[in-house]
């Protein structure tokens, strides 16, 4: 036998003071309108709705709030009004502050960041704030799941498509608002997460799905808030048509609310209608009509937004239906009964009287900033990065343009409160609207403005800017994309407006046929950014860097723009099974890395050159085109090297090389050389060998220092930079792996042909007498001493190696000296060397010359000398000349760094062979790689 339910107090007898707390209704105003206090205060109202046109600032909502309360307390309410927000956060706000209310990821930039835990302090923090205002009901979570992304309007509003993550965020939402003390709101029932629109306002979307393919999805997540104690539900307005299901209005249906909702899922909580000023709802049924169906349903509140005269009509209406018995007093008293019980949850006199407002705002602030931003950065996701564009430092110089297109959008609207938000946008007023004004919640064209003034403040060369529109790519488009070495491009929501989607496959295109100077094509870097639904390009695989920022408020792009110039490591991930159904960039392999063995790999690391010299491109000469696997191996007593492959078994065949060396003298550790088959690039294969390479360095005692490149051997300078889209590849994908390569120095290897017939420059040499220094050519060791003592002003790694090993082999190597006349101290040196030097065979580009050769190798130039440039040409002009008298038709310059004359050098005859850029850091920078 049922229990019988409570007795109420005497007061609930007034039939108009019951009706009154089944109604939530808005109104237009800042204050209190003599509108609302119309409804307060003679229609006994119980709810009030607050949207956007309400709320300026989290000092005026505080205001307002005691207002209602303080109106309704004076007109003998018994109990407070409940006073309810939609604050889903991301673009979906009532209330904003710059101050003291702070902005928070969308529902999916909260699962994107992969923490149940965050959800629930961002609930918590965003109830706490709207609580402090005085507001006690939120209108959430949202527990729809996404099943159909093209055709539906929530986008970011729910958590993604999976119904078990929809629900563990929910769920998580939904404690985190409850934490605070506030009372939560499910929607919207039965979900709106697959609708499909007929085109009219007038015409209602439907619902398409069955009940048991609902039950098997999309009610899971309310089903599961149920479970854990959901205060309140809102039933939508949607109509739903399938086998067994005919409604017009889910919230005017008794088969759903009391069947599918109370019996089915054993909700006992208050169940909200949609509002009934919803065009297609009113204009079917009409207002009066539509409220006796929504209580007779099972509806415990009935939901009017805004329009005083529809609102009387609906207070009328459900009178008229009591009056004419066509609803009952048990069903208006059992609603009551539910309505009580929820403000006996959230609600009371001594805390709507009392709101802490500002004061206890001020002390949340600090925590609450923190975690916004903690919150923000966890959310963006890198979906892709084929070409490794990432970070912007890596691809673009400081004098290379960057340009940003953006759409024209107008800002997200809560949900309540659309169609109201909209029309203020559109309003002609002096007065711009409340989000307008309010730099959280900028229109997209002014948010957009700051995220390209953001940019240009990280860097020193230009960002251009400019918009674009369903008129397409104009010509403006074309120049700018011409014109700008780089390419932003931001959707909102492109699976809806479609001309965006069609504006950045336009720009792709253009960007896949960009050709250099030489007539070469050239891919142009794109990077498209989707600032609202991740959908927009997430399975499109020719958009090669695709970022997703989840909502496009002022501080989801502060993050970007850390991502754009690598200040934070993306570590978003898509939600829901999107995610899961392309192996996303953040995968990688772990592949098995075995110290080379010279015996057992030898002939095979010959053949892994010859395939990467022929992967070269066509235009571009390979750093390896005369190395063989001789020339990695040093075999020097006082450097420590350990070199490492990653081989298949079976076949013997190596898929990827890395050479590293330890020079003991100056504490650096180098890596020397690391490529693979190009026919298995992207596998990770590279990463696995440098990881393995930088935890092997970092055993060494001593270690001080690290450095892409290496002068011993003198193969890989650096990394190479020869060919522009090459050069900002590797750059990318060093810096991916933690090198900075903004701090890197230019050196090269220089070649001068023709030897004999050339002759110096003229007045070279009368500007050689003039340098103030006595020059000498040496062999052997017996002039080590004062050499290897000069040669310690320099740390450069590598040197003292190169001289010993020419000092110890006088019949090809010597050394030219400059002298300071007055007392003989060494102010400059330099080594030379032949082919038949034992230097040489660490040189592979003196072999590449296929010609007789001479190398001139490390110059050394004291710090105190002060004609730099003419002592440096002094030393390269005498070797020059004494390579030529030994025979020689060609010099090579096999390292010199940017400190170098370059202009003097061609002067003399010198080309560039191959360019590098060097790379150094400290040890200290790198801390625990994972193991390879």
């Amino acid at each position: 036998m049922a229990n019988k339910p409570d007795k109420l107090d005497p007061v609930w007898d007034d039939l108009d003071r019951t009706m009154g707390q089944l109604f939530m209704m808005g109104f237009d105003g800042t204050s209190v309108t003599p509108q609302i206090r119309t409804l307060i205060e003679k229609h006994h109202l119980g709810c009030i709705l607050l949207t956007a046109k309400n709320l300026k600032s989290a000092e005026e909502t505080t205001k307002l709030c005691y207002e209602l309360q303080k109106c309704a307390h004076d007109a003998g309410h018994p109990v407070p009004l409940i006073i309810g927000i939609d604050q889903e956060n991301g673009g979906v706000n009532s209330l904003f502050d710059e101050i003291y209310i702070r902005q928070y990821p969308s529902n999916m930039g909260i699962a994107a960041a992969g923490s149940t835990d965050l959800a629930f302090e961002v609930a918590k923090a965003t109830a706490q704030e709207i609580s402090a205002c005085g507001i006690n009901w939120i209108f959430g979570p949202c527990l729809d799941v996404l099943t159909n992304a093209r055709n539906q309007p929530l986008g970011v509003r729910t958590a993604g498509d999976d119904p078990q993550e929809v629900s563990a965020y929910g769920v998580a939402f939904m404690k985190g608002y409850k934490a605070a003390g506030i009372a939560t709101l499910g929607k919207h029932f039965p979900s709106y997460g697959n609708l499909e629109f007929l085109g009219s306002t007038l015409d209602v979307p439907i619902i398409t799905e069955s009940l048991e393919q609902l039950s098997l999805s999309a009610l899971i997540p309310f089903r599961n808030a149920i479970r854990q104690g959901l205060d309140s539900m809102m039933v939508g307005g949607c109509a739903m048509n399938s086998a067994g299901l005919n409604v017009m209005h889910a919230c005017l249906s008794e088969q759903v609310v009391d069947g599918l909702l109370r019996s089915d899922l054993k909700f006992d909580g208050v169940v909200v209608s949609e509002c009934l000023e919803m065009d297609a709802l009113s204009h079917n049924i009409g207002v009066g009509g539509g409220t006796v169906m929504a209580v007779n349903a099972g509806c415990d509140v009935v939901l009017l937004c805004r329009s005083f005269s529809v609102q009387q009509e609906a207070i009328k209406g459900l009178k008229t239906g009591i009056e004419n018995n066509m609803i009952t007093k048990e069903r208006i008293y059992g609603s009551l009964r539910r309505v009580l019980t929820l403000k006996s949850k959230c609600a009371s006199w001594e805390k709507a009287l009392n709101p802490p407002g500002i004061n206890f705002l001020e002390t949340l602030q600090p925590s609450h900033t923190a975690l916004s931003t903690k919150a923000y950065n966890g959310s963006i996701t890198v979906v892709r990065d084929k070409n490794r564009l990432l970070p912007l430092t890596n691809i673009l110089d400081s004098e290379e343009e960057l340009l940003l297109l953006t759409p024209l959008v107008k800002p997200l609207a809560a949900s309540a409160a659309s169609r109201v938000l909209e029309e203020a946008a559109t309003t002609a007023s002096p007065e711009p609207a409340t989000w307008e004004r309010n730099a959280s919640v900028m229109s997209g064209e002014r948010v957009f403005r700051e995220l390209g003034r953001a940019l240009a403040r990280q860097r020193s060369g230009r960002v251009l800017h400019t918009s674009y529109t369903a008129n397409g790519v104009r010509p403006v488009h074309e120049n700018l994309i011409n014109r700008a070495s780089a390419i932003i491009v931001l959707t909102a929501d492109a699976n809806r407006n479609l001309y965006q989607h069609g504006f950045t496959k336009h720009v792709s295109m253009i960007c896949n046929m960009q050709y250099t100077t030489g007539g070469e094509k050239r891919e142009k870097p794109l990077i498209v950014v989707a600032v609202s639904s991740p959908y927009d390009f997430a399975m499109d695989t020719s958009i090669g860097t695709y970022i997703c920022t989840y909502d496009f408020t002022e501080t989801a792009l502060n993050s970007l723009v850390k991502v754009l110039y690598g200040e934070l490591s993306p570590t978003g991930t898509l939600p829901g099974t999107i995610s899961k159904s392309q192996k996303l960039q953040h995968s990688r392999q772990h592949w098995l890395v075995e110290m080379f063995n010279e015996e057992r790999d030898a002939n095979a690391l010959d053949n892994l050159i010859t395939a990467v010299i022929e992967g070269a491109s066509p235009n571009q000469r390979s750093e390896l085109s005369s190395a063989t696997s001789n020339s990695f191996i040093l075999r020097h007593p006082e450097v420590e090297e350990s070199h490492f492959v990653v081989r298949n078994s079976s076949t013997q065949a190596l898929y990827g090389f890395c050479s590293t060396y330890f020079f003991k003298s100056t504490g650096t550790g180098a890596i020397g050389a690391l490529f693979v088959d190009p026919a298995r690039r992207k596998l990770s294969i590279g990463h696995s060998l440098h990881n393995r390479a930088i935890q092997t360095l970092l055993q060494k005692e001593g270690i001080k220092r690290f450095q892409l490149g290496s002068r011993l051997p003198s193969i890989f300078l650096g990394v190479p930079t020869g060919h522009n889209a090459e050069r900002k590849r590797l750059r990318s994908w060093f810096a991916n792996l933690g090198w900075n390569t903004a701090l890197s120095r230019p050196v090269c290897s220089m070649v001068a042909r023709n030897l004999l017939t050339w002759s110096p420059p003229d007045g070279m040499a009368k500007s050689l007498a003039g340098a103030g220094a006595e020059f000498d050519l040496v062999y052997g060791w017996d002039y080590s001493g004062p050499i290897l003592d000069h040669i310690k002003t320099s740390n450069r790694q590598g040197l003292a190696e190169v001289y010993k090993l020419a000092l110890s082999d006088p019949a090809a190597c010597g050394i030219i000296r400059a002298k300071r006349p007055e007392d003989g101290a060494l102010v400059g040196t330099v080594v030379l060397y032949n082919q038949h030097s034992r230097l040489a065979e660490y040189v592979p580009p003196l072999k590449d010359l296929n010609e007789t050769a001479g190398g001139i190798s490390s110059p050394v130039i004291s710090p105190a000398v002060g004609e730099y440039s003419t002592l440096l040409q002094g030393l390269i002009l005498l070797g020059m000349r004494q390579i030529k008298a030994q025979g020689c038709n060609a010099c090579l310059l096999d390292y010199m760094d940017g400190d170098g004359n370059f202009d003097g050098f061609s002067a003399m005859g010198f080309d560039v062979l191959h360019n590098y850029e060097e790379v150094s850091c400290d040890a200290a920078t790198w801390s625990m790689i994972p193991p390879a």
